[in-house]
């Protein structure tokens, strides 16, 4: 039986501009970083796709690199939007990336024109489109020019093989430059998509306010600390975690028992506003709308549907953020 989306995906998600361009992204979006390479199961990816979508998440986010193997998610993705959602391309937000390692020789990594423009075209052609909405840069490059890189991302948008362009993982002053050079191509910067969780405060050194402040969106990516802000590690590292997987910012050597005292308390929290651990902390994280999107990832349905669930109490109290501030500063034993 054909796939017939959900007619009230659109009722209860929420959908915040992104910086002062003309696009909405929904606070929750969903990305394919884990669980749709072609060592996973094709079928539950799939599921997943059309629970996103029946609940409002319009926003799909891949990379060139993922899997594995590399390239795998993309070319799985474009199955799965050619089988159910084909139709539908004009109310879906489809981004992809390159900056990361993806073919032998000096042309397959980091950040030159060359790389980038090849590589967008293996993404469409693994994914069968004509165009993705937002193409990034994945990481800065410490040799190539700042400006061959940006002057490329404004050549690909002119092409028509992209309609928006990010920048990922840039610090602050990498990030304000970027916003310059665009600015001045006539192609300007439309998110940073950086990590941000409870456990990971780093960007709170001046580059969301530097976002803001230019007028471009922010998407955060592991903002669920890659599980550990679940009920997954409330007791030990379970041997299905990310901690146990490669490919992961996670590491068992990092999760010390300081941290999961900070997980419980802040499980703990969670229960009094009624919301798992999990929803307070994407609500946490959308709470100010600095951030735009929160970045999820997913290998269950049941987990899209919790996390989507958080949007229903984003607000908090100056006691409840009190209480927070004072976990996440805490390093007592």
């Amino acid at each position: 039986m054909a796939y017939q989306p959900n007619e009230e995906r659109y009722n209860d998600m929420i959908y915040n501009r992104c910086g002062e361009s003309g696009i909405k992204l929904p606070a929750i979006s969903f990305g394919l970083w884990h669980n749709f390479g072609g060592e996973d199961s094709f079928e539950n990816g799939r599921k997943l796709i059309r629970k996103a979508f029946d609940l409002g998440i319009t926003h799909f986010d891949l990379a060139n690199n993922y899997g594995p193997p590399a390239g795998s998610a993309e070319e799985n993705f474009g199955s799965i939007l050619k089988k159910d959602l084909s139709g539908y391309r004009d109310e879906m937000i489809i981004s992809t990336k390159a900056g990361y390692g993806m073919w032998p020789g000096p042309y397959g990594d980091w950040g030159s024109r060359k790389y980038l423009v090849s590589s967008l075209d293996q993404s469409l052609k693994r994914m069968d489109l004509e165009y993705v909405d937002i193409f990034y840069h994945h990481r800065p490059d410490p040799e190539t020019p700042l400006e061959e890189t940006m002057m490329a991302l404004d050549h690909i948008v002119r092409q028509g093989k992209a309609l928006y362009v990010g920048i990922s993982n840039y610090e602050p002053e990498e990030t304000e430059r970027a916003i310059t050079i665009l600015q001045d191509l006539g192609t300007p910067l439309l998110i940073h998509q950086h990590a941000y969780s409870m456990l990971n405060l780093r960007v709170e050194n001046g580059l969301t306010d530097l976002l803001k402040t230019q007028g471009v969106g922010a998407i955060a990516f592991v903002p669920l600390a890659q599980g550990l802000l679940t009920n997954k590690y409330l007791n030990e590292i379970p041997e299905d975690s990310r901690a146990s997987k490669p490919n992961s910012f996670l590491d068992e050597k990092d999760i010390t028992e300081e941290v999961l005292q900070k997980v419980r308390t802040l499980n703990g929290l969670g229960r009094e506003r009624g919301q798992s651990l999990a929803q307070m902390a994407l609500a946490w994280i959308l709470r100010e709308k600095k951030v735009t999107s929160a970045l999820i990832g997913a290998s269950k349905v049941s987990q899209i549907e919790e996390n989507v669930a958080a949007l229903k109490n984003l607000s908090f109290s100056q006691e409840e953020l009190k209480k927070i501030e004072e976990c996440l500063n805490s390093n007592e034993r």
